[in-house]
């Protein structure tokens, strides 16, 4: 059995999130928390992580396509802190450039309508993020 992660694609209207599997190889969205405010948004994760008996987060790091870090990465580097102090548990970061657009491509294959991609597209990025590591650690 190994440790159960759960991946956050951070962002300021709503965080895509996933979880892995129990054997550490396959990562599986879960529905994408819409952020209210920062307590609520951390109980709401607390629960995630309760529920799940996750060991270990790890937050995709929007990196230029450089390689460098800006603004946004500094925001999640400051989120993935008080995650880690809040939760006791480690945070790690991957970097989650086109997570996003590898989601938009899956979910347009499938033939999903605007507003349906809308919707999944943020937890599906998370599962991206969330399956490189796997795939790299494995």
């Amino acid at each position: 059995m190994h440790e159960r992660i759960l991946a956050i694609d951070y962002g300021r209207v709503r965080h895509g999130l996933a979880v892995s599997d129990g054997l550490g190889m396959a990562s599986h969205p879960l529905a994408a928390l819409q952020r209210k405010n920062p307590a609520q948004d951390l109980r709401h994760l607390s629960r995630v992580i309760d529920d799940r008996d996750i060991r270990r987060i790890v937050l995709g790091l929007p990196l230029n396509m450089d390689g460098s870090e800006g603004p946004m990465s500094k925001e999640v580097r400051k989120f993935g802190d008080l995650l880690g102090a809040e939760l006791s548990l480690p945070v790690d970061y991957e970097d989650e450039r086109l997570s996003t657009d590898e989601a938009e491509s899956l979910l347009m294959d499938r033939g999903l309508r605007p507003s349906e991609r809308r919707r999944l597209r943020d937890s599906l990025a998370a599962a991206v993020i969330l399956q490189t590591l796997l795939d790299r650690e494995g």
